[in-house]
């Protein structure tokens, strides 16, 4: 699916076709994209493939008068073991082509038209749409690293009584969604260096919007940085519980092993078919039940006073 978009005063402006300066969105391209973007646009089947590699990581790429900039942003993916990820979005300009690629379906696009038509910004070049889609992800991030730290908060809680292995995973599987998201912010950060360097022109500074870029590429690379180190302790905080709450459930199923042998043995010695000196004594076996009831419940006591129940 592709969209022309043109920036006007008013922010983003959809177009029915292509005109010069216009910026091409296409998001899950289709065959009759991938033909629009070759056969129309020239673009180079080099940098379409490029894109389409889930590990690609950012870095700019140049082929003739073209320009490749493959970003890394965010995504969700609630039907998958790590529930967010990263995924290569890429940026092809040329004298009057700018075209954005991204084979995955992403919030963050959507959210950055509709963001730039209700704040009626004008984004005069290639550049500094970059620049914005750049600093739109650092924004995404930031939310989807609260949308984390709301789930390890909900993982504690079902950890705090619980031994199994699947709770620990899920935190695992947050772990690695912050090295994600780690290694893909200070990729873009690297990238708002080289950027500058390719598009030093006068006609392309801006200064205040880069500076932007940058603060908010490190409030998302502090804060990973921060969550991740929380995050390892709680996992091995909970490790360590887990492991005492095997142990817990372990000593009391030996003490209820202990309590139950007690009269299982009593009644194994007066169960053997030799002479017990009893049988004549009025009430025996109830004397015999009662002892083995005594003896059991001193054992409860005593295990209840080490804490073993």
């Amino acid at each position: 699916m592709r969209k022309y978009l043109y920036s006007e005063t008013g922010g983003f402006v959809e177009k029915n076709n292509w005109l010069p300066n216009c910026w091409v969105n296409v998001e899950c391209p289709t065959d009759d994209d991938f033909k629009f973007l070759r056969e129309d646009l020239k673009v180079p089947t080099s940098f379409l493939n490029d894109i389409a590699d889930t590990d690609e990581r950012p870095r700019t790429d140049t082929e003739g008068n073209w320009l490749l900039t493959i970003l890394r942003i965010p995504v969700q993916t609630p039907n998958q073991k790590v529930p967010y990820t990263t995924v290569p979005i890429g940026i092809i300009t040329n004298n009057e082509i700018i075209v954005s690629i991204c084979y995955h379906s992403t919030e963050m696009i959507p959210d950055f038209i509709q963001h730039i038509c209700r704040k009626s910004i004008n984004i005069p070049n290639k550049y500094e749409l970059i620049l914005r889609i750049i600093y739109s992800s650092a924004v995404w991030f930031l939310k989807y690293l609260k949308q984390i730290n709301n789930e390890v908060s909900m993982a504690e809680k079902e950890l705090e009584q619980s031994i199994r292995n699947e709770d620990l995973l899920r935190l695992m599987n947050l772990q690695k969604t912050l090295v994600y998201f780690n290694t893909s912010i200070r990729g873009n950060e690297v990238m708002v260096g080289k950027l500058q360097n390719i598009f030093n022109e006068k006609d392309y500074q801006n200064p205040e919007l880069t500076d932007d870029v940058l603060i908010e590429l490190k409030q998302a690379h502090n804060m990973v940085n921060i969550y991740s180190d929380i995050l390892t302790g709680t996992m091995d905080a909970f490790a360590s519980i887990i492991s005492n709450n095997v142990n817990t459930i372990m000593k009391r199923m030996t003490s209820l092993s202990i309590i139950l042998m007690v009269p299982t043995l009593i009644a194994s010695f007066y169960g053997m078919n030799v002479d017990i000196h009893i049988e004549e004594v009025p009430h025996a076996f109830s004397i015999i039940v009662f002892s083995s009831i005594f003896l059991s419940a001193m054992a409860f006591i005593i295990f209840r006073r080490i804490k073993w129940f």
